[in-house]
């Protein structure tokens, strides 16, 4: 797992100066005295020093651990564009945890809320905390892990429904047209052969049943804890939003292989091994079955980086 310490997730900068400049604390210290008051004043919990802090992007996640419960996790957030999307994901979160998916339960506060804005140095801060989940990350190399993994995505879909949150969907329109404008305008012609596929799919896919839902939205081997081949943590549903359930299956099929600084294809034999768990909890219609097909191309395309491409990005679509 990760390093005690400071570190960056998945970044090249030097997690210091990314600290200062992001956030506006000098160091993990200044950042253990501001969580320790924190977690006191807003959760009323007793925390010793942060033993690991992470940087991912405007996101930082510290572990601390309090001797009223144990082991927690502190995350906090400058994006403030955000915060109302982080109350809703959180939200989501506590839904999913009641509903039995092994997810980082979010800790309330006395007053009932799950998510604190506060001041931190270099502005306002969207905190919340939650219960550690101790595992290791999924290696797609393990066939019943990844089945396991599949199932539990189908699963996350079913107790999401019917979940009302303000979760938007990523992109406006339908999941046609939006496949659509990016092969007219916005494919680059990587891959042309896969591309010309990927428009003869489309012209003959059928109508998908259903309304969209919330969906876990980067569900892959990074988000994915398990223990002797079965998971027990489902992370991070920052990206969470509503799309048709076969979307989020497609996209987690593509980028399921994918860690922080480790970013390469997931091998057809692993994506089958996902879907088949998947329909072993959700049986996919003919429809969607059409559509993850066209929708797993379409991802991989996307992902195919340019000419330079070391991970093998187009040849896993071509």
């Amino acid at each position: 797992m990760l390093a005690p310490g400071l570190s960056m997730l998945w970044e090249d900068d030097g997690a210091t100066s990314a600290l200062r400049e992001r956030f506006g604390f000098a160091d993990l210290d200044e950042v253990s005295g501001w969580a320790g008051d924190l977690l006191r004043r807003s959760w009323g919990l007793r925390a010793g020093p942060c033993s690991r802090l992470v940087l991912s992007g405007e996101n930082a996640v510290a572990w601390v651990h309090a001797a009223d419960v144990g082991p927690l996790v502190l995350k906090f957030s400058c994006a403030a564009d955000r915060f109302a999307r982080l109350d809703a994901t959180t939200t989501a979160l506590d839904h999913l945890s009641r509903a039995g998916v092994p997810v980082a339960a979010p800790r309330r506060t006395p007053d009932g809320t799950f998510r604190v804005r506060a001041a931190g140095p270099g502005g306002d801060l969207s905190t919340g905390v939650f219960l550690e989940l101790a595992g290791d990350w999924l290696d797609v190399s393990d066939a019943a892990a990844v089945h396991d993994a599949g199932a539990w995505l189908a699963r996350t879909h079913a107790a999401l429904t019917g979940l009302t949150t303000d979760l938007p969907p990523r992109a406006a329109g339908t999941l046609r047209d939006r496949v659509g404008a990016w092969l007219t305008a916005a494919d680059p012609g990587h891959v042309p052969d896969a591309s010309r596929r990927l428009a003869r799919l489309l012209s003959q896919a059928p109508d998908l049943s259903g309304a969209p839902q919330v969906v876990h939205g980067d569900f892959r081997a990074a988000n994915v804890l398990v223990r002797d081949s079965r998971v027990v943590g489902v992370l991070d549903l920052d990206d969470a939003h509503r799309a048709h359930p076969v979307e989020d299956l497609a996209q987690a099929s593509v980028y399921l292989a994918t860690r922080f600084r480790a970013w390469r294809p997931t091998p057809p034999q692993v994506r089958r091994t996902l879907v088949a768990g998947y329909a072993s909890v959700r049986p996919l219609d003919a429809a969607e079955r059409a559509w993850l097909d066209l929708l797993v191309l379409w991802f991989g395309l996307c992902a195919v980086p340019g000419p330079s491409d070391p991970g093998g990005w187009a040849a896993a679509v071509e």
